[in-house]
C-alpha cells in the first residue's frame, strides 16, 4: 500500500501556530512536524476502522504499514511590497517581516526534505488592508472606536492564487494514474469536496487530516476516513 500526503500549507501553518504557539514564527520546528504529522499516516491501527469484534488478539496488536509516495506542501511566497500602513501612512517593508522571513526559510526547508515536493501559488497582486478580527470585534461590542484605530490594529489582505488549482490538479493526476492506494489531505476546506468524491470512486482510500479542527459536515461525507495525527489542542472538541 503506498499514501500520498498532500498539506494546504496556509491551513497547516495556522493550526500549527494554534497547537504549538511557542513555535510560531520558528521554521525549523514547523518543517520537521509538518513532515512527522504526515509520515505518522503511513501507520494505521486496523481498529481505528474496523470492528474490534472481528478482530483476533494478534490482529488486535498489529499496524497496517503504507509506504510514502510523497509529501505535497502547496502554498504561496510571502507579500515583500512596500505598502503605505492606511492609518499612519508610514512606508512598512513587508519583506523583512517575521512572516516573510518564515515563509521563505519554511520553504527552503521543505524543499530539502526526502520525498516533499513543493508547490507554489503567487498572491494576488491587488492587496487590500483591514482591520484585524479582534478589533472588529471591540468595535461591535462599543469597546472601541473606529476613529481610534492605531497603526497596529490594521494589516494587509492577501489572496491566494492557484493553490487550490494545484491541489486539484495533482489529486487528479494521482487518482488516475493509479500511483496510490491512500491519499491524505491535511486541510478543511469543502472547497475539496469534488476531488474526494473523484478519488472514492476509482478506488482510493480518502483520508481527510484537519488537524483537530472542526470541517463542514458536507466534506465528512465525501471522505473514508478523519484522522489527526499531530497533538490535540487542549480544550479541543471535535
Amino acid at each position: 500500500m503506498s499514501t500520498a500526503v498532500l498539506i494546504d500549507g496556509a491551513y497547516f501553518i495556522k493550526r500549527f501556530r494554534s497547537i504549538d504557539p511557542s513555535n510560531s514564527y520558528n521554521p525549523q520546528r514547523a518543517a520537521d512536524m509538518a513532515f512527522e504529522w504526515a509520515c505518522a499516516h503511513l501507520s494505521q491501527d486496523p481498529s481505528e476502522f474496523l470492528d474490534k469484534s472481528f478482530l483476533t488478539s494478534s490482529a488486535n496488536q498489529m499496524k497496517f504499514q503504507s509506504k510514502l509516495y510523497r509529501i505535497f506542501f502547496y502554498d504561496c511566497p510571502p507579500l515583500e511590497k512596500r505598502l503605505h500602513n492606511p492609518v499612519s501612512g508610514r512606508c512598512v517593508d513587508f519583506s523583512k517581516s517575521d512572516e516573510a522571513v518564515f515563509r521563505r526559510k519554511l520553504h527552503e526547508l521543505l524543499g530539502r526534505k526526502r520525498k516533499v515536493i513543493l508547490r507554489l501559488g503567487h498572491l494576488s497582486k491587488d492587496v487590500q488592508w483591514t482591520i484585524r478580527p479582534e478589533k472588529i470585534a471591540k468595535i461591535m461590542k462599543n469597546q472601541a472606536s473606529i476613529v481610534q484605530l492605531e497603526e497596529c490594529d490594521v494589516l494587509p489582505k492577501l489572496r491566494q492564487k492557484g493553490v487550490d488549482m494545484r491541489i486539484g490538479v495533482d489529486l487528479t493526476s494521482i487518482v488516475f494514474k493509479k500511483l496510490v492506494d491512500q491519499i491524505v489531505l491535511v486541510a478543511g476546506d469543502a472547497d475539496f469536496v469534488p476531488a474526494g468524491k473523484q478519488a472514492r470512486r476509482e478506488g482510493i482510500d480518502f483520508i481527510l487530516d484537519p488537524m483537530w479542527r472542526s470541517v463542514p459536515e458536507q466534506l465528512i461525507e465525501h471522505v473514508d476516513g478523519v484522522r489527526s495525527t499531530c497533538p490535540k489542542p487542549s480544550g479541543t472538541r471535535l
